[in-house]
């Protein structure tokens, strides 16, 4: 019995560890169908090769009669080896056929993958209780109206067609021998389209109920989701912790490069922003801090104990903190007010010196 609380569709991840483990959707009555389909018109195509080499079997065989002075082991041998050469040659091709069929079916449904889950000894399928469980289950249920069904199908099939026989055989008494063997092949001709068509409707049932059942076997909880979410995207609690880490290593480093600053530009309390200019190496001024509230005043004392200038420019600050990112270049709309302060330091630090 399926989990009532699994009551969400399986995810693709879900299905594709099913289908690892082996649990992979497929129908056996479809191939069934399949196979007594591809038998019934590999008859149909190859009836006048069928006719032929049966009629060459049947005078190849009562000419044993005619040339064959002793039965000896020898020639018991011959004539068996010529028996079956004859069935299979007549035979082989509807049978391979059936065959071919039959492993394309399965692998158009299994997408031809191959689990080795079940081949490993599984001692849960030893146990009683879920023996009995699986006795008593929808899909026991399911498998055995199937099984009565396909018997009622087949009994009903053979009973029409011996009754047909047997009400031709007075008839068949009177015809010669190879039209019997043409009657008796269009009997199996008539058996094998009636089981197709019969188990071809079965096998549609089938196929409905199998993906019922399997897409009800799959699914899961929502407890389920969450976890598989956990398995793909990560823990969020973990991935919070990661982030603080990250944004705490990052902040490290953008306060070792506040002392490279050439001034600060403040609002004045809450916003900083750092910025370097060098003449030589930098095409424009470089923002290499800037911070909003207890970020900016450590700014602010870090510059204070380096020495750095720093100016209140409350409009300069907010866009800079707001359009540029830390380690690039100022945009050139700003150029002209930095052009301005950068004067002013200039002029602080040759006063200084002088």
């Amino acid at each position: 019995m399926a989990d009532s609380s699994k009551t969400e569709k399986a995810t693709p991840k879900k299905r594709e560890d099913e289908r690892k483990k082996g649990n992979i959707f497929q129908s056996a009555d479809v191939v069934s169908a399949l196979s007594i389909l591809v038998l019934f018109l590999t008859l149909r195509m190859t009836l006048p090769y069928f006719y032929t080499s049966f009629k060459t079997f049947l005078t190849r065989y009562f000419g044993y009669g005619k040339t064959m002075q002793s039965i000896t082991i020898q020639s018991a041998s011959d004539v068996g080896r010529d028996c079956m050469t004859a069935l299979f040659t007549m035979a082989g091709p509807a049978l391979l056929a059936s065959v071919a069929i039959a492993i394309v079916g399965t692998g158009l449904q299994t997408r031809f993958k191959f689990s080795h889950e079940q081949l490993k000894v599984k001692f849960s399928r030893l146990s009683p209780i879920q023996g009995i469980k699986r006795m008593f289950s929808l899909r026991s249920v399911a498998e055995l109206v199937k099984s009565l069904i396909k018997i009622a199908v087949l009994f009903y099939v053979l009973y029409s067609a011996f009754r047909n026989i047997t009400n031709s055989f007075t008839k068949l008494m009177y015809e010669d021998v190879m039209q019997a063997v043409v009657f008796i092949l269009q009997s199996i001709m008539d058996i094998v389209l009636q089981l197709s068509v019969a188990f071809i409707g079965i096998a549609a049932l089938d196929y409905l109920y199998q993906w019922w059942e399997y897409e009800r076997s799959i699914r899961m909880s929502k407890q389920d989701l969450k976890e598989e979410y956990k398995q793909l995207e990560g823990d969020p609690l973990v991935k919070g912790q990661i982030r603080e880490r990250q944004r705490k290593i990052s902040m490290q480093r953008m306060m070792q490069q506040v002392p490279t600053a050439d001034v600060i530009v403040r609002n004045p309390t809450h916003f900083a922003v750092a910025l370097r200019y060098d003449i030589e190496k930098d095409p424009a001024p470089v923002v290499v801090a800037k911070g909003q509230d207890y970020t900016a005043l450590r700014i602010v004392e870090i510059a204070e104990r380096c020495c750095i200038p720093m100016t209140e420019n409350k409009p300069l600050a907010r866009a800079l903190y707001r359009d540029v990112k830390v380690n690039s270049q100022v945009p050139s709309q700003y150029y002209v007010v930095l052009a301005q302060i950068m004067a002013w330091v200039y002029s602080m630090k040759r006063s200084s010196r002088s």
